[in-house]
């Protein structure tokens, strides 16, 4: 008899020939999505980037990683609408948080809008801890909005 490997989820590294794939999610989740050439820039200026796909080889989400001295900059976390609210927003979460052990960050930073309930759900469950707010951060659709100032200590999570 012989095993058959069941295919499995994954992460790993997105490249220039992937972004058609994570603008077309992308698009869906935000109002203001980030462009082609906010990936381009982050592939090119050596982030962490990540693609989480899918058994059948889908891109479900991604995510992009800034490195700092003793720090890291989570910069961009999602996942594909009809994907949400089943565990994968944690698992990539996690892969980063990974990462940023790794490379010996103490901290994560990241920014999230007050109003996507969801994602402060996600940062929450992990730990993160609110430690300031940039006015205006945010394009919205009649203005500015504020971003949250999110960070997790990796000393706690050892």
């Amino acid at each position: 008899m012989s095993a058959v490997l069941k295919p499995q989820w994954r992460v790993e590294p997105f490249q220039e020939e992937d972004l058609g794939e994570l603008i077309a999610i992308e698009k869906t989740v935000y109002e203001f999505p980030w462009t082609v050439g906010n990936f381009r820039d982050s592939v090119r200026a050596g982030y962490s980037c990540w693609a989480y796909r899918s058994p059948a080889d889908e891109l479900v989400g991604y995510g992009v990683l800034m490195h700092g001295v003793d720090e890291a900059h989570l910069l961009n976390l999602s996942i594909a609408q009809s994907y949400q609210r089943a565990g994968h927003g944690s698992r990539l979460l996690e892969h980063f948080i990974g990462i940023a052990h790794k490379t010996k960050a103490k901290l994560i930073f990241l920014e999230v809008r007050p109003s996507n309930l969801a994602a402060r759900a996600l940062y929450a469950r992990h730990k993160f801890k609110l430690v300031g707010t940039r006015r205006g951060y945010y394009p919205a659709a009649y203005g500015r909005e504020d971003a949250l100032v999110l960070s997790l200590s990796l000393n706690e999570t050892k």
